[in-house]
């Protein structure tokens, strides 16, 4: 009988198919969730690569940076669990590595994003003050829903007994090749703006919530574009690259999603409706950001822009709070985060101070 790999080797080896996984499927779903997949690994990009990796259009090396990151983290997580603690995990039934799969996603993101990203060794805020902790969460159950396939990838390819431990570990991983498949193809018809129907109590005020935040989503986009030339201070200038980024990849999820439920086109927001929207800058705050002397431009920017934040806050914390399409509500709630996040990032906020505003944002408006 052919002997079993050693257990850091096929720790390694599956290591590397979990974390692919995680990668593929995070792709795949992110727009259905509300993220702009790209944003998001330019964002875990910066946590190696520092804020300069970050600009208005995520580059192809920020993307590959950041794939690259989260396949290190979840690649090292699979050899402590298998490899470190392998005396105790190796033996395992599949059946109790999916129970476990669970509670330790919790452990690890949680550590990630309360401490290893924000805090020592890597001291970058902007990867927990930018995404909620569910979007880490999931990426990390992604990754950890492959362990049961450890009983399998023990042995070399062709020689696994027929156990009920390696039967299951098959079974498992064919239905992960059906899961990955299903959701790109769900993925796909949501990117030709062909997403599962609308699932709302509040049709009209849903229809209202995407208008008016593609609408304020709009002129957030051309405050920060003056930022990205003119600031002076370059943390400022990348976080409003950042802001350009992903507010223009939030409003093509909600025209995909707006063409898909509606078949029609997105009326524009009226002037009164402008005038009304919380946040909204009027002519005489735009000039002010356009004029601003070189000096004075960084601080007046800071003070628009947090203002137009809160107002982004404000509108996405009601539709969270509504009976709404739960896509819509989910992605409320990472713009709730992020935009509460960016108003402290504007204002210098890191170390023990972000993790605190971080993990309060997660559960309320705290402007």
């Amino acid at each position: 009988m052919t002997p079993a790999k050693p257990r850091w080797l096929a720790a390694a080896q599956l290591g590397i198919f979990s974390s692919s996984f995680s990668t593929l499927l995070s792709q795949v779903t992110a727009g259905q969730l509300g993220r702009d997949p790209l944003v998001d690994w330019m964002t875990v990009a910066a946590i190696p690569a520092r804020d300069g990796v970050l600009s208005s259009d995520p580059s192809t090396a920020a993307i590959a940076i950041g794939i690259a990151f989260h396949q290190w983290a979840d690649f090292s997580w699979t050899l402590l669990f298998f490899g470190l603690l392998g005396g105790c995990t190796e033996r395992l039934h599949p059946v109790a590595l999916a129970a476990l799969a669970a509670p330790w996603s919790l452990l690890t993101s949680a550590t990630e994003w309360f401490v290893l990203v924000p805090l020592f060794p890597f001291w970058q805020p902007i990867f927990t003050l930018q995404q909620p902790y569910w979007i880490g969460f999931l990426v990390h159950l992604s990754s950890a829903a492959m362990y049961p396939l450890f009983a399998w990838f023990r042995w070399p390819i062709g020689h696994a007994p027929a156990t009920t431990a390696v039967r299951f570990a098959q079974r498992w991983a064919l239905g992960a090749g059906c899961v990955l498949t299903l959701s790109a193809g769900l993925g796909l018809a949501d990117a030709l703006s062909a997403p599962l129907p609308l699932f709302s109590r509040e049709r009209d005020a849903d229809q209202r919530y995407m208008r008016h935040m593609t609408t304020h989503h709009q002129q957030g986009i051309i405050l920060a574009r003056l930022a990205v030339t003119r600031a002076r201070d370059s943390h400022l200038r990348n976080l409003a690259a950042l802001m350009v980024a992903s507010q223009s990849g939030e409003n093509m999820i909600f025209a995909r999603w707006w063409d898909g439920w509606f078949g029609e086109p997105m009326p524009m927001c009226s002037d009164n409706e402008r005038s009304s929207m919380p946040g909204y800058l009027n002519l005489a705050q735009m000039a002010e950001a356009r004029v601003a002397a070189d000096g004075g431009f960084d601080s007046t920017f800071i003070r628009l822009m947090s203002l137009h934040h809160a107002g982004a806050v404000q509108m996405a914390d009601q539709e969270w709070h509504s009976g709404g399409d739960p896509r819509l509500r989910l992605m409320a709630h990472a713009i709730r985060h992020e935009q509460q996040g960016q108003i402290a990032l504007m204002h210098g906020v890191d170390g023990i101070e972000a993790v605190r505003q971080a993990t309060r944002n997660m559960f309320a408006n705290n402007l």
